[in-house]
C-alpha cells in the first residue's frame, strides 16, 4: 500500500479577473475550486494511474469534511485526523493579468493530535510506500518529518520526501528511496547558485552521499533529470503545449515516478512517467488526468524515444 501524508490540506479556490482593483467591488470572470495539498495531489494523480493508496493528514470543520469527501474514491482511502478546532484552510488564487496568492494559516494541532497521526504511522508495514510531502503547519514541531520517519526507519519501506532545506536534509538520514528536489532548492541547501547540467549532477550526487538513494530534479521549462541509487544520470524532456497550471505538477511527477516504479522497476520508466504526469498537470486547469496521460505518452515516447 501506498500512504501520503498532508500536514495542512486546504481548498484552494480560484478566481480569475479582468483586472484586480483595490479599494472597490472586484467581479470575477470565473472561478473554481480544487482540494489541496502535496500529498492529496500525489493520491489523486495516483488514483488516475491505477494504483490505491491511504491519504492521511488533518481536516478540521466544514472544509475538512469537504475536503475528504471530494477526493475519497474508489482508490483513495481517507484516513485523516479530524481535529476538534478551527477550520482546515482556504487558500485564494487571484489570476489577473499576474497571479495573487492568499495562503492561510490552517487550524492548530496539538501534541495529542500529532501523537494519533504518529500512531497511525506506526500501521504502515514492510513492502510499504510513504510519501511525505509539503511543508509543516506553523503550529508543529519543526522535527515533525523524523518523528515520523523514526517511527519507520527499523521496517523495510520505500519513504518519499518532497520537501524544502532543512526538513529535506534532516529526512536524508533515513536514507529515502526518493527526493525531489528543484534547481532553486539545490542552490539554497548547498548555499550556491547552481546553474549547468554538471552541477546539479554534482550536487544531487552529494544529497545522495547524506542519506538519498534516488534524487529527482525537476527543472521547470528544461525537464527533469535523475540521478538513480546506482550512479546513472537519465534525462527527461518537455513537450510542447501550452502551460494552464503549474500548481501540482511536481506532486503529479512524484506520483508518476512512484507509479511508474511499482510497475516497472525501471528508473528509466519510473522518470518518464513521473516527466508526462507532471506536463499532463502543466496543460490542464487541475491535476493530471488518466486520459491525458495516455494521450502524452504516446507524444512522449514519440518525440524523445524515436
Amino acid at each position: 500500500m501506498i500512504f501520503t501524508v498532508t500536514l495542512n490540506p486546504s481548498i484552494d479556490y480560484v478566481v480569475r479577473l479582468d483586472k484586480l482593483t483595490n479599494g472597490i467591488t472586484n467581479r470575477t470572470t470565473s472561478e473554481e475550486y480544487y482540494f489541496g495539498g502535496k500529498g492529496i495531489n500525489v493520491s489523486c494523480v495516483l488514483a488516475e494511474l491505477g494504483l490505491d493508496s491511504t491519504a492521511y493528514g488533518f481536516v478540521a470543520g466544514f472544509t475538512g469534511e469537504a475536503i475528504e469527501k471530494g477526493i475519497r474514491n474508489d482508490r483513495i482511502i481517507t484516513d485523516f485526523i479530524k481535529l476538534k478546532h478551527g477550520i482546515s484552510r482556504i487558500n485564494i488564487k487571484i489570476k489577473a493579468g499576474v497571479e495573487t496568492e492568499i495562503n492561510c494559516q490552517g487550524p492548530h494541532i496539538d501534541d495529542s493530535e500529532l501523537e494519533r497521526l504518529l500512531q497511525k504511522i506506526d500501521r504502515i508495514a514492510n513492502g510499504d510506500t510513504l510519501v511525505i510531502a509539503g511543508s509543516i503547519p506553523n503550529t508543529m514541531p519543526d522535527d515533525v518529518y523524523e518523528r515520523m520517519l523514526e517511527r519507520i526507519s527499523r521496517k523495510d519501506v520505500k519513504i518519499v520526501v518532497d520537501a524544502t532545506k532543512q526538513l529535506l536534509v534532516n529526512s536524508l538520514k533515513y536514507k529515502p528511496f526518493l527526493i525531489k528536489p528543484n534547481r532553486q532548492e539545490l542552490s539554497e541547501i548547498f548555499g550556491t547558485e547552481v546553474k549547468t547540467e554538471e552541477d546539479i549532477e554534482k550536487y544531487a550526487k552529494e544529497l545522495q552521499k547524506m542519506g538519498a538513494k534516488n534524487v529527482l530534479i525537476s527543472l521547470g521549462g528544461e525537464g527533469a533529470m535523475l540521478i538513480d541509487e546506482n550512479g546513472e544520470k537519465h534525462k527527461a524532456g518537455v513537450l510542447k503545449e501550452k502551460v494552464i497550471n503549474t500548481v501540482g505538477s511536481g506532486d503529479s511527477m512524484v506520483a508518476g515516478f512512484v507509479a511508474g516504479y511499482e510497475k516497472e522497476h525501471s528508473y528509466p520508466y519510473a522518470l518518464k512517467l513521473g516527466s508526462v504526469c507532471g506536463n499532463a498537470t502543466a496543460f490542464l486547469s487541475g491535476l493530471a488526468t488518466r486520459e491525458k496521460i495516455d494521450e502524452l505518452l504516446v507524444k512522449f515516447e514519440k518525440e524523445f524515444e524515436s
